[in-house]
Order: C-alpha cells, then structure tokens, then sequence
C-alpha cells in the first residue's frame, strides 16, 4: 500500500523511494581531495602574520617556479634560436641561481663547460709561453736546431772582445772585397763564372756567420696577440652561455660579446703567420696587417647591431665569419710563393690548413643544426651542434698555436 506524508495545507503526498544507501568508505577519497584543496589553500594565508611576510612567500613561490627547465614553446621570442632543441630551458632565473647553475643539469651546461675548460687551458697556456717558451733546439725542425744551439755558445763569447761591434761592420763590408782583390791573382786559370761562384759563396758563408750573432731576438708580440684573442674569445662564450637566461637585457648584451669575441679569434689569429712569414718584407707585413685589422673591426661592428642576431640570420653570421676566415687563403698562398724554398713554409701551411678545416667544419655544423636536426629533442642536454661547435673551434685554436710555434722556431735559427 502506497504510505504518504502531509506536504502543504491538507495535501498528502506520497513518499518517493530513496536510493540505495551508499557504503561509507566511497566517500573517503572525496574527502581527502576536499581536506587537501583546503589545506594549499588556506597555508599561504595563515602561515604569514604580516603583509611583508606574505610578499617575501609569494616572491619565494615566484622564484621556485621560475627556477624550473621550461620546453621551447614557452621560451620568449629573443630566446628561440633553436627550435630542434625541444626542452631544458632556464628561463628567466635570479642572478644568482644562474651563476649557479653551472653546476646543473640544463641544455646549456656542457656548452658552459666545454669553453670554460677551454679558457683556463688556454690561460695556461699563455701563462707558459710567457715564462717558458720551449727552447729552440727541442722543436720539431730537423738539422739545424743542434747546429743553432751551438753556434749560439760559440758566439755567446764574442761580445766580451774589444771593438767587436766595430769588427763585425768591418767584416761585412771590407771582406768581400778583400777576397775580390785577392784571389784573381792566384787564379788566373779560372773562370769568371767560377771566381764569381767562389767569391758568392765565401760572401755567403761569413754573412752568415756574423749576422747571426749581430741579430735581435725574434719578438713574440704577434704570438700573444693571437693567444689573447683566444682567450677573449672563450671567456667570452662562457659568459654568454651561463648567464644569458638571466634576462632579454643581459642576453643581447652578452651575445653581442660572444660574436665580438669570435671576430677577435679569427682576427688575432692572423697575427702570427702573417707577421712571421712577412717579417722581413715589412711593406707587405703592414698591409696584410692592416686590412686584417680593420676587417676583424668590421665585424666585430656588424656583430653589435641587434638586428642581425635574429634566428633568420644565423646562416649570414656564419657566413660572414667563415669568409673572414677564408680571406686567410692569400697571405698564405703569397707566404708559399715567397718562401717556396723553405720547408718551414710547408710545415707552418699544414697546420694551417688542418686549422681552417676545424673553424669551416664547426661553422657549418653550427649553421645546418645537425645532428638535432636529425632527431629533435633527443640531443638536448648532450650532442647538440652547438657543443660540437665549442670543441672543434677549441680544437682549431690549439692546432693554430702549434704553428705559432713552428714560425718561432723558423725565424728563430734563419731570421731573414
């Protein structure tokens, strides 16, 4: 029988079946996610007693979320200049936390690391070219290095004879034609293609002997320069690398560093062979010097225009510095034509062959994104073209400091 109940002014209603009870336990979850929710929420307005502590946890808060890895896609526009590289972005950290962040774990850290082992090796460097050249006799030219080190204790004696100075002009002046007078007179049999021959060679032979002695000392200023640039150059990609998640301020101010810093390589690296390899033609020295200078100004001055550090002129930038690198071809080429019966110009060629394979192969990687090209996103943390960048630049800096080495030791036993 149907059971009802008042409901209004002399109304009956009929009951309406209830639903099954529900076990109790089916209620817990919803409770847990209740009491949760109510406790995030009402943390932040209960811990703090004042408004100044509130402010100091929502700081605290921002920065913690600040300091997490972030994908590409939420990078801002001046940081987006790899797109095959999809996650473990800094974006935006404290100061601080970014100077310490050399020591974790991001897309950016071996690229930190790669050139910072790089400035610090060629720091020393630097630092033992300054305080203890390798001696003349122990670098790799054959046959004369024995010869030099002796004739150097042989002369070393001179300069304590009276008058040796005067004796040396005298010499170089009066001896050929003292042999000239001379040897005629017990030679009427020979030709004068002969006694030509006879009287060259002697005049050679104590040229040779004297200038040595009466020589300056090869200086290493053209060596360091290029050692300097070097080691700009590093610091400067270090920097840039490591701080640059900072802010869009500090990003642009330290990738025009960067550039600048690798404008000042490729210019001070010309230093060397050219100084050396022209020393005693100091008309074509100053020319190739000169242009190269104001080439390396150049572009050091179009790396500083913000506008070409867009994503859309990556390919010009490397362009712009593998063509100043391959502008390096002519004082080579004239080196080889000048000296083509030196063995050293070969030698020091060589190196700087292997040297300009290094710098075209890493602007090429670093223009084409390979090999995170291939895979996007797999490269990431290491493999990436940039960090194969930093190591075959690092690797062809140091082949062009053992040609550096090779000059010194080629003006130091023939000078002129």
């Amino acid at each position: 029988a149907a059971r009802y109940h008042a409901c209004g002014d002399w109304q009956w209603c009929p009951f309406t079946p209830r639903p099954p009870t529900q076990n109790l336990y089916s209620y817990l979850p919803m409770a847990y996610e209740y009491l949760l929710s109510s406790s995030r929420n009402t943390t932040s307005s209960v811990v703090p007693s004042s408004k100044g502590e509130m402010e100091q946890q929502e700081r605290e808060n921002d920065k913690r979320v600040r300091m997490r890895t972030v994908e590409f896609k939420a990078l801002p526009a001046y940081m987006r200049d790899n797109e095959f590289i999809i996650g473990h972005y800094r974006l935006e950290w404290p100061l601080k936390h970014t100077f310490l962040s050399i020591f974790s774990i991001h897309n950016e850290t071996l690229n930190v690391w790669t050139h910072l082992l790089g400035f610090i090796f060629f720091l020393c460097l630097t630092i033992y070219t300054a305080t203890k050249l390798p001696n003349v006799g122990d670098l790799p030219v054959p046959n004369k290095a024995n010869l030099h080190r002796l004739q150097s204790e042989v002369f070393s004696s001179l300069p304590s004879l009276p008058n040796m100075a005067d004796l040396q002009a005298e010499l170089r002046t009066a001896l050929p034609h003292w042999v000239g007078n001379c040897l005629p007179e017990n030679s009427s049999s020979l030709s004068n293609g002969t006694v030509h021959c006879i009287l060259q060679t002697i005049k050679e032979d104590v040229t040779n002997m004297v200038l040595p002695h009466s020589q300056r000392p090869i200086t290493r200023w053209p060596f360091f320069v290029f050692l300097g640039g070097a080691t700009f150059c590093l610091f400067a990609s270090t920097i840039f690398h490591l701080l640059s998640c900072h802010s869009e301020k500090l990003y642009y101010v330290f990738l025009r560093l960067d550039y600048s810093g690798i404008a000042v390589l490729i210019a001070a690296s010309f230093y060397p062979p050219v100084y050396y390899s022209f020393m005693c033609t100091p008309f074509l020295r100053n020319i190739y010097l000169t242009a190269i200078t104001l080439l390396g100004i150049a572009t050091v001055i179009v790396s500083l225009i913000p506008a070409f550090q867009n994503p859309e002129f990556r390919s010009l930038r490397a362009i712009l510095f593998s063509g100043m690198a391959i502008w390096g071809i002519a004082p080579v080429v004239h080196k080889i034509i000048l000296h083509k019966d030196q063995p050293e110009a070969l030698h020091t060629t060589a190196y700087e062959i292997g040297m300009g394979c290094f710098y075209v192969l890493g602007a090429l990687v670093y223009a084409t994104r390979i090999p995170e090209r291939w895979k996007p996103g797999k490269f990431d943390i290491a493999g990436h073209s940039h960090q194969l960048f930093h190591i075959l630049v690092i690797a062809g800096a140091y082949t062009h400091y053992q040609a550096g080495l090779l000059y010194l030791n080629w003006r130091d036993l023939k000078g002129c």
